[in-house]
C-alpha cells in the first residue's frame, strides 16, 4: 500500500468517512445512501465528507489517524472497512482522534482506555456522534459506553 493522501479539505461541520475496503461497490453505495438520510428529530441535512480513494484501500486505523491528524477540528473519524461492507447493519468504525496527552482529566483518559478508542455505529449514528462531539455536548466515552451496552455492541442513534 502506498502513502495515504494528506489532508481532506473537510468542512468542520462535516463528518469524515474514510473508505478502506473497495471490494463491493454495491455495499459502499448502500452505506452512502444510509448516511445521506435526514437525521434527528428535525430531519437535519446530513453533512458528510467522503474519502473514497483506492489509495486508502487496506489502510489500518493507525494509518487513517496519522493522516487525519492534520485536521485540528476533527475529534472522530469514521472508517468504512471490510466489517462495514460485510455486515447487514453496515456498522462503521468510529475512532477518536484525540490523543492521550490532550486529556486534561486522568479519570476521563482511564475511562477511554477501558472502553477503547473505537466502536461500531450504524450509519444513522454517525451524525449524532459527530454533532455532539463537535460541540462538546457529549464525550467519545459516552458513545463508546452506549455502544458497549447496545445489541451487537453497535451504537444506534440517541
Amino acid at each position: 500500500m502506498g502513502r495515504l493522501p494528506a489532508g481532506t479539505d473537510r468542512d468542520e461541520f462535516h463528518a469524515l468517512v474514510v473508505r478502506t475496503d473497495h471490494d463491493s461497490e454495491q455495499a459502499w453505495q448502500a452505506v452512502i445512501a444510509e448516511l445521506m438520510q435526514p437525521w434527528g428529530d428535525r430531519d437535519y441535512e446530513p453533512l458528510v465528507h467522503f474519502v473514497d480513494d483506492p489509495a486508502w484501500a487496506g489502510a489500518t486505523v493507525d494509518e487513517v489517524l496519522v493522516a487525519a491528524a492534520a485536521d485540528e477540528d476533527l475529534c472522530v473519524v469514521f472508517v468504512a472497512d471490510s466489517v462495514t461492507m460485510g455486515s447487514a447493519h453496515h456498522g462503521l468504525l468510529a475512532v477518536t482522534t484525540v490523543p492521550a496527552e490532550e486529556y486534561e482529566n486522568l479519570e476521563e483518559y482511564e475511562e477511554l482506555r477501558e472502553l477503547g478508542r473505537e466502536f461500531r455505529t450504524v450509519p444513522a449514528g454517525v451524525h449524532d456522534i459527530h454533532a455532539n462531539l463537535s460541540i462538546a455536548n457529549l464525550d467519545f466515552e459516552d458513545f463508546a459506553a452506549a455502544a458497549r451496552e447496545a445489541p451487537g455492541r453497535v451504537f444506534r442513534s440517541l
